[in-house]
């Protein structure tokens, strides 16, 4: 029998966070992922499911919506859904459970890794990671950008804190130009 452990994308058997003057940056491997895909002619059938699974309409272009379940829109009729990994291991089955046939459901937890940012002025980090314009990102917002030649997402949780989800296999990476962004910034 193997012993295996569990690592988190920077290879830790615990999150790893550093804070640079009143920035904190935490790796946040807790967290479940799926995504959906509404198959053509479901794309209402799709939204009512996730509806029913979030708690509240599936979000729209550059949104998220959702209470325990979570989901932002990531392309036309495309959504990722995140939640506690503790009570949502199996997400991905739960989602497809409810889509059934309307939707492709796909498992996303370990081909993703999260970076929460949380500051007064979190934005000016931002500001030299992305090309989006943070400052006018309000609560609920999502958007797809690019972060050292990585595709990402970046979510405004709230006006202090911001996640940014970016590959799994390139977290090391990222998080080196996370950090290098919020010493520059400071």
């Amino acid at each position: 029998m193997h012993d295996l452990i569990a690592l988190t994308a920077l290879g830790g058997t615990g999150p790893e966070s550093c804070t640079v003057g009143s920035v904190s940056c935490r790796e946040c491997p807790d967290i479940a992922l799926a995504s959906v895909a509404a198959r053509l002619g479901h794309e209402a059938e799709t939204r009512a499911a996730l509806a029913t699974l979030t708690g509240h309409t599936a979000p729209d272009i550059e949104q998220t919506s959702g209470q325990t379940v979570k989901a932002f829109w990531t392309g036309p009729d495309q959504w990722m859904l995140e939640a506690p990994f503790e009570t949502h291991e199996d997400l991905a089955s739960v989602v497809k459970r409810h889509v059934k046939d309307a939707a492709s459901v796909s498992e996303q937890t370990d081909a993703w890794t999260r970076f929460d940012l949380e500051a007064p002025d979190v934005q000016a980090v931002l500001e030299l990671l992305c090309n989006l314009d943070c400052r006018k990102m309000a609560p609920g917002a999502a958007a797809r950008t690019s972060i050292h030649h990585l595709g990402c997402f970046v979510l405004c949780r709230s006006a202090n804190v911001f996640s940014i989800y970016g590959p799994r296999s390139s977290a090391r990476s990222l998080q080196h130009a996370i950090i290098a962004a919020m010493n520059s910034a400071l």
